[in-house]
């Protein structure tokens, strides 16, 4: 419930805090004193637009803060969803800057407004004239009807399958549309990867034949090379190899002398012994090559097919190449089990939608238990309003696909006189008896679960007298279990609250200020003599407020 509003710097607000109690309450005032400045502020606390125009000083910034105590509503996991500490009085503040930039919190932890929004969706309802064109929307008719039927736990568990249900449809389409674009490119693909398995390419390939290739397309200039390389090594009168070794032995001699010759010495025979070495490998080299134009020819249309479809793919190296073709083979693989996937999608998907039509089969026999209970209550109460022939019939049809909801159509038809044809109540209700309908199901609601604090505004609009008198009595039954704020014009509602605020202008020597505060027992009489009567008070108008007030 809410506790406390505190108000600062809003419209013609200039500070104002405001202590709330349990029950049903009622806000009354002059036209134009206030009262919907008051809803402007605690919209702010449900996240609605704010404008710096708003701010009655655009110097300084704006703060409503309300104190809810939410021990009620289990809210536990949303706090620790959203990284919150929770608290059971929990307090909720809105900040407006000059610049019109605007901050939420919770608990004083930032927020964003989306997160505002849905935890005071929770715990506070303005219900207003706009706000009963609800009535008229299908999906809203079907949750007052299932408020009332005891299906929460079975609504949960199908609109928990059913989002699986449509997720999987949604997979399947897609699925399909994946494959009937990939069929459509199939020869393409199986043409493309034929041409690439035949090639059979090895990974290290084309560096390899690179290589073979050259030296193919060079064996004179090698062959010339290497032989010129065996002459100065080995065949040539004065030869390194003879060079080295005649140096050898001349230093050889001179060991006995010193060491120091003994250690070039070992130095030279490892460098002849390295010469004859590289000697043996030129021969080999010399020896290995051949002339072979058939091996050359060969080798250079592997490399040309190579490039050839390198260039056809996009790519510029053998191992790219083999990534294409592994990519065509996965694709092609994919193709071949889209059907056992296609198969085992659809499979899940009857599954769940014979599953869905058990649990939906099941809801639809709640509701049509719930009913009679639901026509019946309203009826009485709206007679009990002031309409003696109205009647509501809640009409729930079977649907051919299922839905959200089940496979439900539920509709309210409406009828405000005697033995007239019940219509959509769209399309037969006027505002004042959407109003009546609107209250009779808030009533019923409040007593099938926890509805959160409901601040009715001017939901009387239209009626008077004995209807507005029963009006109240139903406010007041709802406050028996819920907290109720109703803002009205009528005296003979507003006696019926436990709790009387006024909203009130006041001028000073600089503005015109909006105050609120709560009223005494004198100034209730005095309050509700003045909506009897008028300004001018009369001893019959105070003896009327205060009969109202002892009924």
């Amino acid at each position: 419930m809410l506790k406390s509003l505190s108000v600062e710097n809003y419209a013609l607000i200039e500070k104002t805090d405001v202590l709330w109690n349990k029950g049903f309450s009622v806000i009354t005032g002059e036209t134009g004193s206030g009262k919907s400045i008051l809803l402007g502020a605690i919209g702010l606390i449900q996240g609605q637009r704010a404008d710096s125009k708003a701010l009655k000083d655009p110097e300084k910034k704006c703060v409503v803060e309300a104190e809810f105590d939410i021990s009620a509503y289990a809210l536990q996991n949303f706090f620790e969803e959203n990284d919150i500490d929770y608290e059971e009085n929990c307090i909720i503040r809105r900040e407006i800057a000059p610049n019109g930039k605007s901050r939420a919190f919770i608990n004083d932890s930032p927020v964003q407004l989306t997160t505002l929004k849905e935890i005071t969706s929770r715990l506070i309802d303005i219900h207003s004239q706009h706000e009963t064109l609800l009535l008229n929307e299908e999906t809203f008719q079907i949750q007052v009807l299932d408020a009332l039927s005891d299906v929460k736990e079975e609504l949960e568990a199908y609109k928990s399958l059913y989002k699986e249900y449509t997720k999987k449809q949604k997979q399947l389409k897609s699925l399909i549309a994946l494959n009937e674009e990939r069929n459509a490119n199939r020869d393409y693909i199986e043409f493309q990867l034929a041409q690439l398995q035949e090639a059979k390419f090895t990974e290290n390939e084309q560096a390899e034949l690179e290589e073979e290739v050259n030296v193919l397309s060079h064996t004179s200039e090698l062959k010339e090379a290497l032989s010129k390389a065996m002459w100065l090594l080995s065949d040539k009168e004065e030869n390194a190899c003879s060079l080295l070794k005649e140096a050898s032995s001349t230093l050889s001699a001179m060991e006995k002398f010193s060491d120091q010759y003994s250690e070039i010495n070992e130095r030279l025979n490892s460098c002849h012994i390295e010469l004859k070495d590289l000697t043996r490998e030129v021969e080999q080299k010399l020896a290995d090559i051949t002339v072979d134009p058939q091996r050359l020819e060969q080798a250079s249309q592997r490399l040309d097919l190579i490039y050839t479809l390198e260039k056809k793919h996009h790519v510029d190296n053998l191992s790219a190449l083999l990534a294409v073709q592994a990519d065509f083979e996965k694709q092609l693989s994919e193709m071949d089990n889209s059907q056992e996937a296609t198969a085992e999608l659809e499979a899940e998907i009857s599954k769940a939608k014979e599953e869905l039509k058990k649990l939906a089969k099941g809801i639809s026999n709640k509701r049509q238990k719930a009913k009679p209970n639901l026509e019946q209550s309203i009826d009485e109460i709206l007679h009990g309003l002031g309409m003696a022939n109205a009647k509501l019939e809640v009409r729930i049809e079977p649907l051919p696909e299922l839905y959200t909801y089940g496979s439900d159509s539920v509709k309210f038809f409406f009828g405000a006189n005697k033995n007239a044809t019940l219509q959509p109540i769209a399309n037969v209700a006027s505002g004042g008896e959407l109003s009546r309908v609107m209250l009779a199901l808030k009533s019923i609601l409040c007593q099938s679960e926890e509805l959160p604090t409901i601040i009715l505004d001017e939901i009387d609009t239209g009626v008077s007298g004995e209807v507005a008198d029963k009006m109240g009595d139903v406010m007041r039954h709802m406050g028996g279990q819920m907290q109720v704020i109703s803002i009205t014009h009528l005296p003979q509602i507003a006696s019926k609250g436990a709790t009387h605020y006024k909203v009130y202008k006041e001028d000073n020597e600089l503005t015109t200020l909006s105050h609120i505060k709560q009223l005494s027992e004198e100034e209730r009489i005095t309050e509700i003599a003045q909506m009897l009567s008028g300004s001018a008070l009369s001893e019959a108008a105070i003896q009327n407020a205060k009969e109202l007030l002892n009924r």
